[in-house]
């Protein structure tokens, strides 16, 4: 987990939650950072990809092909730090 997870704001957090939860009708109260996408949410590529698109119209940010979203944490974490301007857009 990286600093960006320890200060998202619960509110960003919680949207992030809410939107990777809904891909699977997963309550995002059952959510874990250290989750792994695919191994323990058995998600594909495809709901990658339409998890990070959401994200990116949602909180108006670029999320990079090369940005390694491997845990609930990282993208969290991704999230937070473009959102509070961590990361350059």
């Amino acid at each position: 987990m990286t600093t960006a997870s320890l200060v998202a704001p619960r509110s960003i957090r919680q949207q992030v939650l809410r939107v990777i939860g809904r891909r699977k009708r997963l309550q995002p109260h059952r959510l874990r950072l250290h989750f792994h996408l695919s191994r323990e949410l058995c998600f594909d590529l495809l709901d990658v990809v339409d998890i990070i698109l959401e994200l990116e119209s949602r909180f108006h940010i670029t999320i990079p092909d090369e940005v390694p979203l491997v845990t609930v944490g990282d993208v969290v974490d991704y999230v937070a730090a473009a959102t509070l301007g961590f990361i350059r857009r």
